[in-house]
């Protein structure tokens, strides 16, 4: 390999980071992140802003003053991102005076890097503090039900107020959110969290009662629809008992007396009666009423012994 050319790569990598250095240093390039933006200021005032991302060079953007920048100007760098901020325990007074801790939450984006830089020196504090302000003067004796329920038309409320002044600091807001309202008096939260439970004890026992009332109403008005059903049942039976029991008798009058006989039968066994049996040939005579015979026995008496023949 040639000697010479492997003392030029050897230089050349030697010399490389030197000339980048001295090219950044005297502003001949500069390099533009995502969401950013950079000032430049010549003498004082505002040479212009590159916010395009990648490999820029200044004096194809500025001209030949682009050369001044980096010994009578600065350069500025500015992040475009969108942030989020929460702010924490806003003190508000209901309509009613209750002391109430609001949240809020909003997003901001820097819209202006000018405007940001050198119309405000603290642009992110004047923007909480304008927040806060807003937040408290908008919320400030509003009716507790209205603070609590209407968090979304406050919200729209906040925003509506303080985008005209973020704007003028550079400032683009993006989505406000009241996202809390809460009780600071502790007191006052045990008072109201004792009056829920017992309101929510009286709606449970009053959806019990109802239930139950519903419960008993379907039960009678059941019972009675069986009670007219059964009644119409137990109506019609003789009818068709009869009607049965007619035909039997004109088509085989013998079945009919034997199904009498049966019925007569049952309803003796049904009633729990005494039944006493006698022989065929016996004969013999039962005093009814405390009569005497066969030594006075009366109704129920056991029969006599019969001689044997």
């Amino acid at each position: 390999m040639n000697p010479t050319v492997i003392i030029a790569g050897v230089v050349g990598f030697l010399l490389f980071p030197i000339l980048l250095r001295l090219a950044t240093w005297f502003g001949l390039y500069t390099i533009v992140q995502e969401r950013e933006a950079q000032v430049y200021t010549l003498f004082g005032k505002v040479a212009g802003t590159i916010d395009e991302p990648g490999l820029r060079f200044p004096v194809a953007k500025f001209g030949p003053k682009a050369l001044l920048l980096p010994f009578f100007g600065k350069r500025y760098r500015v992040s475009t991102a969108l942030r989020q901020h929460y702010l924490r325990g806003q003190m508000v007074n209901s309509e009613e005076g209750t002391p109430m801790g609001v949240g809020i939450w909003y997003e901001m984006q820097v819209s202006d890097p000018v405007s940001y830089l050198f119309t405000n020196a603290n642009p992110e504090g004047s923007l909480q503090a304008n927040v806060a302000s807003s937040t408290v003067s908008t919320l400030s004796n509003l009716e507790m039900e209205k603070m609590l329920e209407d968090r979304h038309s406050l919200s729209r409320t906040v925003r509506a107020a303080v985008s005209p002044l973020s704007e003028k600091w550079g400032y683009r807001l993006g989505s406000v959110y009241i996202r809390k309202v809460a009780f600071t008096d502790r007191h006052m939260v045990d008072n109201i969290t004792e009056k829920v439970v017992k309101r929510l004890v009286q709606v449970t026992s009053a959806m019990k009662q109802d239930g139950e009332n519903r419960v008993g109403l379907i039960k009678s008005e059941t019972a009675k629809k069986v009670s007219q059903k059964l009644a119409e049942a137990a109506a019609a039976r003789p009818a068709v008992v009869g009607k049965t029991l007619n035909e039997i008798g004109r088509n085989d009058p013998a079945i009919l007396e034997t199904v009498l006989e049966v019925m007569e039968t049952d309803r003796l066994l049904a009633s729990g009666a005494a039944v006493e049996l006698l022989p065929e040939q016996a004969t013999f005579i039962a005093s009814i009423g405390g009569g005497g015979g066969f030594g006075g026995g009366g109704v129920g008496d056991a029969p006599p012994r019969l001689p044997h023949s």
